[in-house]
């Protein structure tokens, strides 16, 4: 989801939920303590020098069970570090403090909840490393459903 979308998704909500992989909510207390721009500059295993860009909000909770942030509250803070920061139109990357470790997302959204997806590593210069392409083979006939022959007295019929 890119900035521009959630910007969409948050004016005509009433409140914001953020969905775990999992199928857990964030709790309700959560906070938006940081909405940035993080650039990647690195080289992959091929010699491939590469950027990348996405806007970063990093999702908090403490025990401030009084206070919720509104999507008025969020879409504020996103305006605004559009402006302050000059964020382009990126594509959202949350940060979550899960049990042992900081998880990283991907957000979508599924028309109640903000979604958190699950975010992978992956080789980036496979055909530099020798990691082939992993396709599907299917040999021409066995994609069909195989007929099996009616025989007399073999009680398919």
């Amino acid at each position: 989801m890119r900035l521009s979308e959630i910007k969409i998704r948050l004016k005509n909500r009433s409140q914001i939920a953020f969905q775990l992989p999992n199928g857990e909510l964030v709790p309700s207390h959560f906070h938006v303590t940081e909405v940035g721009k993080i650039t990647k500059h690195f080289i992959d295993c091929g010699g491939i020098v590469r950027t990348e860009e996405v806007a970063n909000f990093q999702l908090w909770e403490a025990h401030d069970y009084d206070h919720r942030l509104h999507p008025e509250k969020l879409l504020h803070i996103i305006e605004l570090s559009e402006v302050k920061l000059q964020i382009p139109d990126l594509e959202i990357e949350v940060e979550y403090q899960m049990k042992e470790t900081i998880g990283k997302f991907r957000l979508d959204f599924d028309g109640a909840n903000f979604q958190l997806k699950s975010m992978l590593t992956d080789c980036l210069a496979k055909d530099n490393c020798g990691i082939p392409d992993e396709k599907v083979k299917v040999r021409i006939g066995e994609w069909k459903q195989k007929e099996t022959s009616c025989t007399p007295n073999s009680g398919c019929c």
